[in-house]
């Protein structure tokens, strides 16, 4: 992949991880390029990295073998409709890391033979610690999906899905799933002021609780079903406050709001005009 030209469109916050991951990874910076609209984002990236920046997106795409769309969803429509002359020309593979743009919506505005790889990639890869999903037109072929595959590898862990409908699933999982652990950090964190703990001991505790579960589960041959069992000793504490979680409906609970997750995915997608 090392001799491979990737093009960023893009110099936002999943940009520039990709781009560490990236140079972390040993590609080189001179095979990278940046390019923005935003002179003083790309002076930050060239001061940081060497790589080479340019706020001309057609340049950026006429020498990448591969393009990746990291701008707002938004405003994907008008970029990848200025970048479809070269796009068509040059033929790079195209990544995108965009919520919500289908791959229909990115054939329509750059060709439809273009090949493509949309992604939902996920905050803690600005810590190369994300998670992210990635689905394939047919028109990528197998080496353009196993250089996919390397360059979303730089932020974190990859897996492919078999359909496209599975992105909106991965939304509501990894996607939006930080939130809903910071949101249980930050009860846990309450609950145990209300014991009578302070503010800093039960973040410190709460954080660090957080850190060591994940690695135990990330570690261990386990899956996280039998590590709750093994810490969870009967007649003890952690069986009565498993129980009232579970008296409480927290697996209905989980299951309504990744739902609701995924149908909010679903329906941001079909609003986006084929225009």
């Amino acid at each position: 992949m090392k001799e491979k030209s990737i093009a960023f469109i893009g110099a936002g916050n999943m940009a520039g991880a990709l781009i560490r991951g990236l140079l972390k990874d040993g590609h080189p910076a001179e095979m990278i390029i940046a390019m923005d609209p935003d002179r003083t984002k790309l002076d930050a990236f060239s001061a940081e990295s060497k790589i080479n920046c340019t706020t001309d997106s057609r340049s950026a795409v006429s020498a990448a073998d591969v393009v990746v769309l990291a701008v707002k969803p938004q405003v994907m429509a008008d970029v990848a409709q200025q970048l479809a002359p070269a796009v068509r020309e040059h033929r790079p593979l195209v990544l995108s890391v965009a919520a919500g743009i289908r791959i229909e919506h990115l054939q329509h505005w750059l060709g439809d033979d273009c090949a493509i790889v949309r992604t939902m990639p996920n905050t803690p890869a600005m810590l190369q610690a994300g998670a992210t999903g990635l689905f394939a037109s047919d028109s990528v072929s197998d080496e353009q999906r196993s250089l996919a595959e390397s360059i979303m590898r730089a932020a974190g862990i990859t897996i492919w899905v078999e359909h496209e409908g599975l992105i909106d699933a991965v939304t509501a999982l990894s996607g939006s799933g930080p939130a809903y652990f910071f949101l249980f950090m930050e009860q846990m964190i309450r609950s145990a002021q209300s014991l009578g703990l302070g503010e800093e001991e039960a973040t410190l505790l709460t954080l660090q609780t957080a850190l060591g579960a994940a690695r135990m589960a990330l570690e261990s041959d386990d899956s996280p079903a039998t590590l709750r069992a093994k810490v969870t000793s009967p007649g003890g504490t952690t069986e009565q406050a498993i129980r009232v979680f579970e008296q409480e409906g927290l697996e209905r609970i989980l299951k309504q709001a990744m739902t609701a997750a995924r149908d909010r995915s679903i329906e941001l997608s079909s609003q986006l005009p084929l225009d």
